[in-house]
C-alpha cells in the first residue's frame, strides 16, 4: 500500500472512546478527540460497539469492525468524521 509523506508522520499509537469523544493518541504524544455524533455511524451505535476500535494500515487509519466503519487518522486532522 502506498502511503502519502504527511499521513505517515501523524499516525495512532492508541485509540479509545471516553464521554463521548473519540481518542487517538498520536505517536508524537498529542492527543486528539472529536464527539462521536460527528460521525453518522457512531453517533447511533452503543458504547460496546464505539468502544472496540482497531488501529489500522500501521496507525494510519481507525476501524471500528461492528459498525463497518473506518476513519483516517489525516481525515480526522482535516475535520473529517
Amino acid at each position: 500500500m502506498k502511503y502519502m509523506v504527511a499521513e505517515l508522520m501523524f499516525t495512532a499509537s492508541k485509540a479509545w472512546y471516553e464521554n463521548g469523544m473519540v481518542c487517538v493518541l498520536l505517536n508524537d504524544n498529542r492527543e486528539i478527540r472529536f464527539p462521536v455524533f460527528l460521525n453518522r455511524k457512531l453517533k447511533d451505535a452503543s458504547i460496546e460497539e464505539i468502544n472496540d476500535i482497531e488501529i489500522i494500515c500501521q496507525g494510519t487509519g481507525l476501524h471500528w469492525p461492528r459498525l463497518d466503519e473506518d476513519l483516517s487518522v489525516t481525515g480526522i486532522l482535516e475535520g473529517r468524521f
